[in-house]
């Protein structure tokens, strides 16, 4: 019971030693959010805001990255022709 508490305490000494900053505004939400006493913390990344600096930060767990497709222009009468030589093979 008391390494539990004493791993516990070092835990939160981790957080407010100096070398974490807390969080920013796009962090919030995020699973992996710690609060200590009365301030928010990253567990995985000392400073967030570096994290967003050039946009999505990969460890968010709130924050998906947009996918941008390209739909493809299909010339119709080159495509029947592939299904039509598709067929006879």
């Amino acid at each position: 019971m008391a390494k539990a508490a004493a791993a516990a305490q070092s835990g939160l000494e981790k957080y407010t030693s100096g070398g974490f900053k807390t969080v920013i505004e796009q962090c919030e939400g995020c699973g992996r959010v710690v609060e200590v006493e009365t301030n928010r913390y990253c567990q995985t990344f000392l400073s967030p805001e570096a994290k967003w600096r050039l946009g999505i930060c990969n460890f968010a767990t709130h924050a998906k990255p947009e996918v941008i497709t390209a739909s493809v222009k299909v010339n119709p009468l080159k495509a029947s022709k592939r299904a039509a030589n598709k067929g006879k093979k």
